[in-house]
């Protein structure tokens, strides 16, 4: 592996730098095909894109590499119309030196209501026996009976586990409730690894200085991994004091995948861990040939931009909206020609979120949060409209909160959300038996998708990839338009010039 030239120390300390750390290694979690284009592209990577990228991942030293999560089954499913089950064979095939790892959100998989327990149970044997072998789970609620049953499953079919806590500000959430959360991980489903989860880009240095080693003296030894995004500029300063405290493994995505509503960026995060004397066992050059890949896809396709540093702005702190909700929230004001009340919405956000007791800002729950925002910004009445996941959020349908709800938004809710939603969730009858005879042609993998998304939306898939999208994901971008430019010219000699790049094209009388 190669490395980047030594850092002077000296000459670091000079410009203002802090004394460099021991020499004990410090792991490298990329995020680039999970979070990197969940939060920059809006998770439409395609498996066509991962597959040109591969070897490099293959050998760049990473000690995971995150994969998957359920919107990107989501995402693959109705948007890309791909087979998110073929993409994860697909990546282990092509990536047998690489630690894969997958996500579980909660019992709600790709959904917002919780699944029933069998579909639970299937979705980890599925994905032990499509190739993970480094499975963890998060709750927004940090519930841990949500996920200790998955968790402890995974465990026996012999994967390495990981346990989130999920880190916000308010009130309840204090370093004393993440120590117990940790422990309760623990206790519960023996996790072999504790994952620091800051979806909403908010921890702060201080609040890192406190937090890492109240939390390395609970786990014992097991390693502390730090995930953070960049949403207020803060994230590399953040990782860096993380591991000068002792956290083992950091999260980054490789630019230009990287920065604002993602991770931070690898190159940097690495460059600065060594400049402190920290040992980064990544190959430099594998790295750079992935940027320059990411780079590609940005210039060949308008839709995916480059990922740009974001300024600081203290209004994040109070509605802790994730990047990419802002984008929508934007776009439906505008629709509704309210968009010069955006921060109104934000503040409502940030009030509708203390009412409810201060549910953590990732999903299910921030869309909850956000969506009874725009409801009462919208209306000009608060609670008068009520979406029924806030209803069944506040009957505990999916956890207990950590604290009271507002006692009058709490009756505006019940008095004016669906009568229809019972005061005690019932019990969840299981699926896979029904969906086993209503497809009785079909295999698991494919009933856990229609699980979880409804209508055609698998029919459509499925018949996209019969049509071919099989054989495209495994082509590069290159190559598809080259075969569309001579499907699409009449019999002869066709020249293709780029520089000092020249393509002819030979195509006979049909």
């Amino acid at each position: 592996m190669t490395q980047t030239p030594p850092v002077n120390i000296a000459e670091v300390m000079s410009l203002g730098g802090r004394p460099p750390g021991s020499r004990r290694e410090i792991k490298i979690i990329d995020t680039t095909l999970r979070d990197g284009h969940q939060s920059i592209w809006a998770t439409r990577m395609r498996t066509s894109h991962m597959l040109e990228m591969i070897e490099d991942f293959d050998a760049a030293g990473f000690e995971h590499v995150d994969l998957v999560a359920p919107i990107q089954f989501d995402v693959a499913v109705r948007y890309l119309k791909e087979d998110p089950w073929e993409r994860v064979r697909l990546m282990h095939k092509h990536a047998p030196n690489t630690t894969f790892r997958a996500l579980i959100r909660s019992k709600n998989l790709a959904t917002f209501d919780f699944l029933p327990d069998d579909v639970i149970a299937a979705w980890v044997d599925r994905l032990v026996a499509n190739g993970f072998q480094e499975i963890g789970a998060f709750d927004g609620l940090n519930d841990v009976d949500n996920i200790s049953t998955a968790l402890l499953r995974a465990k026996r079919l012999g994967a390495e586990t990981f346990g989130a806590v999920s880190f916000c500000e308010s009130p309840v959430h204090t370093d004393e409730l993440f120590v117990a959360k940790a422990q309760e991980l623990i206790e519960k489903a023996d996790v072999d690894r504790i994952m620091l989860k800051d979806a909403g880009g908010l921890l702060t240095p201080d609040r890192i200085r406190t937090l890492v080693p109240a939390l390395k003296a609970v786990i014992g030894d097991r390693p502390l991994e730090v995930h953070t995004h960049s949403l207020t500029g803060l994230a590399p300063l953040v990782c860096l004091e993380a591991v000068e405290l002792g956290a083992d493994s950091l999260h980054t995505s490789i630019a230009p995948l990287a920065t604002g509503n993602g991770q931070p960026s690898t190159q940097g995060i690495v460059r600065d861990l060594r400049a402190l004397g920290y040992t980064v066992n990544v190959d430099d050059e594998r790295i750079a040939s992935i940027s320059r890949k990411l780079l590609d896809i940005t210039e060949e396709e308008p839709d995916k931009p480059v990922g740009v540093p974001h300024e600081y702005t203290g209004l994040h702190y109070m509605h802790q909206t994730p990047g990419g909700m802002l984008s929508n929230f934007k776009s439906q004001l505008e629709a509704a020609g309210l968009a010069d009340r955006f921060d109104e919405l934000m503040l409502e956000v940030a009030r509708v979120r203390a009412e409810l007791a201060y549910p953590i800002m990732i999903t299910p729950f921030a869309q909850h949060v956000g969506t009874q925002a725009v409801m009462n910004v919208m209306s000009g009445e608060r609670y008068k409209v009520v979406p029924n996941e806030v209803k069944k959020y506040a009957l505990g349908y999916y956890g207990k909160p950590l604290a009271a709800l507002d006692p009058e938004a709490l009756e505006k809710i019940l008095a004016n959300g669906s009568a229809n939603i019972a005061e005690e969730p019932a019990p969840i009858p299981p699926m896979m038996p029904s969906l086993q005879e209503r497809y009785p042609d079909e295999d698991i993998d494919l009933w856990l998708l229609r699980a979880q998304f409804a209508g055609t939306q698998v029919d459509d898939m499925k018949r996209v990839m019969a049509e071919g999208g099989a054989e495209r994901e495994k082509r590069m971008p290159t190559l598809d338009l080259i075969t569309s430019l001579y499907d699409s010219t009449p019999a002869g000699r066709q020249v293709l010039r780029s520089g000092d790049l020249q393509i002819t094209l030979e195509k006979g009388e049909n």
